[in-house]
C-alpha cells in the first residue's frame, strides 16, 4: 500500500452515507450498479440528494456485479456495486467470485444491520465478511464512522493495485445514519509499481528468445488488465521478434485477431495451429496468463519441449501449475518495456521453417463447418456468428461483445474477431451462466454510443432474463443474439461424448417465446429460423436504435470442435466425434470419447 501523509486540516462532519458518496466522487466514480433495501436506504437517500453519481437499478444483485465487472473491464476503471444486507449481499457472491477469478477491480458496498444487532440473528443479517473473504482481495466491516473514509479509500487502492480484484465494504446502518468525519484525502507519496524486471532474468529470457527456432508468445487477460499500453507494447514485441502469438479466452483482443501473426485461441477449444504450436515450440513466453487447466490440458504433457518464460504481476502464479525456467514478476508494462529494451534491434533466428509448419496446421481449418446455403436450410451456430461478425463489422462501429457461458461462448471466441483490447467480455475462470446480459448492460452504460452485443444461449439468457427490465428502463440499445438449440449445449456435448448420448436433464422442453417476452418489456423482438432469414434479421437488429432480442434457431446437436479431451495433450485434439487430429495416440480416457 502507498505511504500516506495526513493533512492537518480538521475533518468536516457529514452523515456516514454522505462520507461514502464523497469518497466515491473523490475517486471519479460516475456510475453505481445496485438494488436498494432497508439497510442501505441512507445511502440511497444521499444519492438522491447529491445527484452527482448515476445509479443503474438492476433486477438482481448478481446482475449488478456482472454489470460492474463489464463496466470495469471495458473502461479500465473500478466498478462499483451497492446492495442491501442479507439476501442482497449473498446474491452478489457469485459475481464477486467471478471478478476474483478474472481479476476485475470492483468495490462492492453491502448493507448490514446496526452494529448493536450484529450476532443476534436480526432481520436480514448475514456475516457477509466471512462469506466473501475467500472470494475477494479484502472484505471488511466498518463499525465506526471514523473508519469510513479511510476504509473506503483503502478499498479503491486495493481493488486496482497489483493484480486487480473485488473488495467488499460492509456498512452497518447505524454507521451510515450517524455523523462521521470526512478528513481530506491524504497526500500520497507515489511509489513505483513493482517493476519486474530483475535484469538477470530479463537477460536470460531474451537470450533464450533470440536463440529460439520455434518460439511462441502465449498471452492472457493480464495483458488487458495491465492497460492499453501493455497491448501496444505486446504488438511491438511481436513485430520486432516476428514470433507467432496465441491467446487465452480472456486475452482476446490484446493482439489483433486479424494479424497474420495471430494463431487464434489456445486451449480446450482452441485453434489447431495454436495448440500444435504450443505443443511443439522450443521457447514459450507466457505473458499475463496463469496456465489454467482449460489451456494446459494434461499438465505433464503441456509444451513438453519448450524453455518456459512466465511474466505475471502475481508471484503466487509462478510454479502453481507449470514449472517454468524464468520468472518475470511485476507490472506487465514494465516487463514488456524491459524485454523490448533488451531485445533492441536484434534479428531473431530464421523462423521460416517454423511458419511453414504453422501454415500446414492452419490448412487443417479446425474451426471449419459445413453450412447448406439454401434459403430454407437450418442455421449452423458457427455460421450465425460468422454472419453477425461480418455484418456488424460492416457498420464500422466500435463493437463490444459479451457472452454467456457454454458452446456459444466458444464459438464466439472462435468466429468473432477482436482487434482491440477490452471489447471482449466473458466469464473465464468461474464460467458463470447469466453473465452476458448484465455484462452487456455495464458495457453499454460505459460506452453509450458503441454497438454492444450479447452472444448468448437460450439457457444462459434465462439465468438473468429479468435484466430486460433494466435495458428497457434505461433505454440501453443492447443487442441480444441468442443461439437457441433447446439444449444446455456444452452439457449435451459431453453427455454425447462421455455418457453414450444419455442426455440427462440437458434438454429444455419449456422455453418462452423470446420474441413475445422481449416485446412484453417494450423491447424489439426478432426471430430467424433458416439461412434465408438470417442476414436480414441481423441487419434489422443492427439498424434499430434501441434494445433488440434476436432468437436464432440453430441446429440442435452441433458440437464445438476442436476439443482436447480430458487427460489429453495439445497434439491429441478431436476434430469431430470420430476424428483425431494427426492420428496422435490418445489416453484411455480420450479413446473412450471416440
Amino acid at each position: 500500500m502507498p505511504a500516506h501523509k495526513t493533512a492537518a486540516t480538521s475533518p468536516m462532519l457529514s452523515t456516514g452515507a454522505e462520507v461514502v458518496l464523497r469518497v466515491l466522487e473523490e475517486y471519479g466514480v460516475e456510475v453505481i450498479f445496485g438494488y436498494p433495501g432497508g439497510a442501505v436506504l441512507p445511502l440511497y437517500d444521499a444519492l438522491f440528494e447529491r445527484k452527482k453519481i448515476r445509479h443503474i437499478l438492476v433486477r438482481h444483485e448478481q446482475a449488478a456485479v456482472h454489470a460492474a465487472e463489464a463496466y470495469a473491464r471495458s473502461t479500465g476503471k473500478v466498478g462499483v456495486v451497492l446492495v442491501t444486507s442479507g439476501p442482497g449481499a449473498t446474491n452478489a457472491i457469485t459475481g464477486l467470485t467471478d471478478a476474483k477469478m478474472d481479476s476485475i477491480p470492483l468495490v462492492c458496498l453491502t448493507g448490514q444491520v446496526p452494529v448493536p444487532l450484529i450476532g443476534k440473528d436480526a432481520f436480514q443479517e448475514a456475516d457477509i465478511v466471512a462469506m466473501t473473504s475467500p472470494v475477494t482481495k479484502k472484505s471488511t466491516m466498518v463499525r465506526d464512522g471514523a473508519e469510513l473514509a479511510p476504509t473506503m479509500r483503502e478499498a479503491f487502492e486495493i481493488a486496482q493495485s497489483g493484480r486487480p480484484g473485488p473488495v467488499v465494504v460492509d456498512l452497518p446502518k447505524n454507521v451510515t445514519v450517524a455523523e462521521a468525519p470526512f478528513p481530506p484525502a491524504p497526500q500520497t507519496e507515489k511509489q513505483e509499481v513493482v517493476a519486474s524486471v530483475d535484469k538477470s532474468a530479463i537477460k536470460q529470457a531474451v537470450e533464450a528468445m533470440k536463440k529460439a527456432k520455434k518460439p511462441l508468445l502465449y498471452t492472457g487477460g493480464g495483458v488487458i488488465n495491465a492497460g492499453d499500453e501493455a497491448s501496444t507494447l505486446l504488438r511491438e514485441l511481436a513485430r520486432r521478434t516476428g514470433f507467432p502469438v496465441t491467446s487465452t479466452l480472456m486475452g482476446l483482443g490484446a493482439f489483433p485477431g486479424s494479424s497474420d501473426q495471430f494463431l487464434g485461441m489456445l486451449g480446450m477449444h482452441g485453434a489447431v495451429e495454436a495448440n500444435m504450436a504450443a505443443h511443439d515450440c522450443d521457447v514459450l513466453v507466457c505473458l499475463g496468463a496463469r496456465f489454467d487447466d482449460r489451456v494446459t490440458g494434461r499438465v505433464d504433457g503441456f509444451s513438453p519441449h519448450s524453455f518456459k518464460i512466465h511474466a505475471d504481476i502475481d508471484p503466487r502464479e509462478f510454479g502453481k501449475i507449470i514449472t517454468v525456467d524464468v520468472t518475470l514478476q511485476g507490472d506487465l508494462k514494465a516487463t514488456l518495456k524491459a524485454l523490448l529494451d533488451a531485445w533492441g534491434d536484434a534479428k531473431a533466428e530464421d523462423l521460416t521453417p517454423w511458419w511453414k509448419e504453422i501454415d500446414q496446421w492452419r490448412q487443417v481449418n479446425g474451426f471449419g463447418y459445413e453450412q447448406d446455403t439454401a434459403s430454407d436450410a437450418p442455421i449452423k451456430p458457427q455460421y450465425a456468428i460468422d454472419r453477425l461478425y461480418a455484418l456488424s463489422h460492416k457498420t464500422g462501429r466500435d463493437t463490444f461483445v459479451s457472452t454467456e457461458v457454454g458452446q456459444h461462448q466458444m464459438w464466439a471466441a472462435q468466429h468473432f474477431g477482436f482487434d482491440e483490447p477490452r471489447r471482449w467480455l466473458t466469464s473465464g475462470g468461474l464460467g458463470t451462466m447469466g453473465y452476458g446480459l448484465p455484462a452487456a448492460e455495464g458495457a453499454q452504460v460505459a460506452h453509450p454510443d458503441a454497438l454492444v452485443i450479447d452472444i448468448a444461449g437460450e439457457a444462459s439468457t434465462l439465468m438473468n432474463i429479468q435484466e430486460l427490465g433494466t435495458l428497457a428502463q434505461y433505454r440501453l440499445p443492447v443487442k441480444i443474439f441468442i443461439l437457441n438449440n433447446h439444449y444446455l449445449g456444452m452439457v449435451r456435448q459431453w453427455q454425447e461424448l462421455i455418457h453414450d448420448k444419455r442426455y440427462s436433464e440437458s434438454y429444455s422442453d419449456a422455453l418462452p417465446d423470446f420474441v413475445k417476452l422481449a416485446e412484453s418489456f417494450g423491447i424489439k423482438g426478432l426471430r430467424a429460423t433458416s439461412v434465408g432469414e438470417l442476414d436480414t434479421t441481423i441487419e434489422e437488429m443492427l439498424s434499430h436504435n434501441g434494445p433488440v432480442l434476436v432468437d436464432v434457431h440453430v441446429t440442435a446437436e452441433e458440437s464445438c470442435y476442436p476439443m482436447i479431451p480430458s487427460g489429453a495433450t495439445h497434439n491429441q485434439m478431436l476434430l469431430g466425434p470420430d476424428k483425431v487430429f494427426g492420428g496422435a495416440e490418445l489416453t484411455e480416457e480420450g479413446k473412450r470419447l471416440v
